[in-house]
């Protein structure tokens, strides 16, 4: 058991569902089968949901060395100690805000140092993260800047799909002036990267998908696939990369769904993850590349309007300790 890797659970916002969904996951015991999880958060706020949950009994602990990845006792660091009243399901505060940043990083400084082999983080608040102090567009860009990294990329991934971002969170309207070849190219080499040094896959198959419909028809729907998307993949597959492209994302996603590709880039945020959702909307895992540690993510908000009222799914919590763990393996080898 002391070889599984050990995982850091950032709680993320305590009136949110993070919580309720880390108190149900870790009741599972395919868990520890695969990892030993350290939780980072406020136990007064796991005590409050688990409560309703089921047997589930949590031990303080000031470091890692002391997790022994028993199924059902569940190992605390408590990097906050809130009021009862910034712990309220459904109801946000500053203070919860705050706090749920300290638990990533935390989590970070943890990672790095090399005490855990992965994070995974439960859902935050942006707007609350602002109000807070941090101004930061969300977990990535945070990590981001706690990690000192530049080329980063967002991947969502589920066992019949994985995507990877060009753009992330912009107006439509936006996409098209931040799109250049060499963000392009970039979020291409950095994801086939990943496929091989995380997912280990050799000689991974990537597909980039056309920003207009039917890749621009030469030009009669838009000239940025010929003029900027075509020219990031034609310069990747120079570089030795297998990757073809671009290509309608209207079929894309089906050939890569069906196994002809291991990833998919997409070139903005809904493009990617609406097939990815159709077809992983409970068990998706957010996953940021490129960064020097293992970060995965749920792939949810905070989910106020449900938080307290033992609905949460812990589903894509579950698989992205999993994923955390399956990452952390094939690092090590």
């Amino acid at each position: 058991m002391d070889e599984l890797p050990l995982i850091a659970i950032t709680m993320g916002d305590p009136a949110g569902i993070g919580p309720e969904i880390i108190s149900k996951g870790l009741l599972r015991d395919d868990i520890y089968q695969v990892c030993r999880p350290v939780v980072l958060g406020d136990m007064g706020a796991l005590a409050m949901v688990s409560k309703t949950i089921g047997s589930l009994s949590f031990q303080l602990i000031s470091t890692p060395l002391e997790v022994t990845g028993r199924p059902g006792n569940v190992p605390v660091m408590p990097v906050s100690n809130l009021r009862e009243d910034s712990c309220i399901p459904g109801q946000p505060t500053v203070a919860g805000g705050k706090a749920m940043v300290e638990y990533i990083v935390k989590a970070v400084e943890l990672t790095k140092s090399g005490q855990v082999s992965a994070m995974v983080t439960c859902p935050i608040n942006k707007e609350l993260m602002h109000r807070a102090g941090y101004k930061f567009d969300g977990h990535t860009e945070l990590l981001a800047h706690l990690t000192q990294t530049e080329d980063y990329v967002m991947m969502l991934a589920g066992e019949r799909l994985r995507v990877s971002l060009v753009t992330v969170h912009c107006a439509l309207r936006e996409v098209p002036q931040r799109l250049n070849k060499a963000l392009i190219v970039k979020t291409i080499a950095i994801t086939y990267r990943a496929l091989e040094r995380d997912f280990a896959i050799t000689r991974p198959r990537v597909a980039v998908a056309s920003l207009n419909p039917h890749a621009g028809e030469s030009g009669l729907f838009g000239l940025e696939d010929e003029r900027i998307v075509r020219p990031a993949v034609e310069a990747a597959r120079d570089g030795g990369l297998l990757v073809d492209g671009p290509l309608p994302a209207d079929t894309i996603f089906y050939h890569a769904s069906n196994g002809r590709y291991d990833a998919v880039v997409a070139m903005y945020h809904d493009q990617g993850l609406i097939p990815l959702k159709l077809l992983h909307f409970s068990d998706a895992v957010n996953i940021t590349l490129g960064l020097p540690i293992i970060r995965t993510s749920v792939d949810h908000g905070t989910a106020y309007d449900i938080a307290g009222k033992d609905m949460a799914d812990p589903s894509s919590l579950v698989a992205a300790i999993k994923m955390a763990a399956k990452i952390a393996r094939a690092r090590e080898k």
